[in-house]
């Protein structure tokens, strides 16, 4: 895979946009991905040709308005991966933004420049989307706190789509107090002080995992374990669990071309091969595989619905593996993009919040480790991120 040589701060355009002068988020700044439509600016969806054809943003996406309202202030838009179809963080056009962990190392993707703009300490606090990991991914590779909400919580009027009934409206942080703060601004919430009384721990997913951020991940169970919530394990390919990417990709491809098709079809843009070779791919999902995905896909929802219930949660890896090294091969990121996602995308088929904590990896570097709720759980999500982290400090 061709890679620009040109490392990026992650930001495609400065402006600022202050927020009000009180408020919950007042004196934080902040940057939302250049798919978010901010009035007056048009958004490039981290495509040349797309920033040509089309006309600039005559309302603010609703996200963004909320934060405004609430004392945060914009400055400016971050890059992402085109039309938001990767989870690497490499844009051909525009450079790859510097991973404030490993500066050798991708950032992850799409939400790429907003995940590097917190890890560098640009912002306080930036907006991403997630459709099948877009936010975890970052969150996990450049050490910081991430959460792809419950599908449909946040509103997404005003956000350029790739799949709808996958995308969200997720956010980064560096620490999980203002992750929390920016939820109740999202959200509309504020926490119930309900505990989580059983974490559930996946113990099928070796094949996905290096054995380093498995050690990392056995001590990262020790500060749930201090939180005094009951751990049990749990097998997830009973569930069906390695058909899940296959499911995936029919439900994403269909609606992503969907949206897009007669865009590119009209345009035919400049693509990175890999993103042409995702909508080449698109363009072939038939009406009944895509039906076909999405009947299982409403098994997977009721699965976990039933397992996770209320005040339960799921933990597993957010990514298995270290980011590849800027530059990889293309057969190296194919199938570190495919392991990627079979762990990603158990959230996004099952409409859940899915939060990615950094735990100790080495002495200076992290790795990511989820926790997933049922859906509409999410302030128990960002509740128990702040207690779990506290835990492991102490340890």
């Amino acid at each position: 895979m061709a890679t620009p040589a040109v490392r990026t701060s992650g930001i495609i355009s400065e402006f600022t946009i202050a927020g009000a002068t009180s408020g919950l988020l007042a004196g934080t700044a902040f940057l939302a991905k250049d798919l978010f439509q901010v009035e007056g600016h048009v958004s490039s969806a981290g495509n040349p040709d797309w920033l040509k054809t089309h006309e600039p943003a005559q309302v603010t996406a609703s996200a963004v308005r909320m934060l405004l309202e609430c004392g945060a202030t914009l400055t400016g838009k971050s890059l992402t991966d085109e039309l938001a179809f990767s989870i690497d963080g490499v844009n051909v056009h525009y450079g790859i933004p510097v991973n404030g962990q490993y500066p050798d190392r991708i950032p992850g993707g799409s939400s790429s420049g907003s995940g590097s703009a917190v890890s560098t300490q640009i912002v306080d606090f930036a907006l991403g989307t997630d459709t099948g990991g877009s936010v975890r991914v970052p969150a996990s590779y450049c050490g910081i706190f991430g959460i792809r909400p419950s599908h449909g919580r946040v509103p997404s009027d005003g956000v350029i789509p790739l799949a709808p009934s996958l995308d969200t409206v997720g956010w980064f942080a560096r620490n999980p107090q203002l992750l929390k703060k920016v939820g109740e601004v999202l959200l509309q919430e504020k926490s119930s002080g309900a505990s989580v009384s059983q974490v559930f721990v996946a113990s099928d997913l070796s094949d996905l995992i290096e054995s380093p951020i498995a050690l990392a991940l056995s001590d990262g169970l020790k500060a749930i374990e201090n939180l005094g919530t009951t751990l049990a394990e749990i097998e997830l390919n009973p569930l069906g669990f390695s058909d899940f990417l296959t499911t995936y990709m029919f439900v994403q491809g269909r609606e992503a071309w969907q949206c897009h098709g007669e865009w590119i079809s009209k345009t035919k843009p400049h693509f990175s091969d890999d993103i042409r070779q995702r909508f080449e791919f698109a363009s072939t999902v038939s009406q009944g595989q895509y039906e076909q995905a999405t009947s299982f896909r409403e098994r997977i929802i009721r699965q976990f619905a039933e397992l996770l219930g209320k005040n339960c949660l799921l933990c597993l890896p957010t990514t298995g593996r270290l980011p590849p090294l800027v530059g990889a091969g293309s057969e190296e990121m194919q199938s570190h993009r495919r392991k990627t996602l079979s762990l990603t995308v158990l959230a996004s088929l099952a409409r859940l919040p899915q939060i990615s904590i950094p735990i100790k990896l080495t002495q200076t570097t992290t790795t990511g480790l989820s926790f997933l709720a049922a859906h509409g759980e999410d302030m128990l999500l960002l509740d128990f991120a702040v207690q779990y982290f506290n835990s492991a400090l102490s340890i």
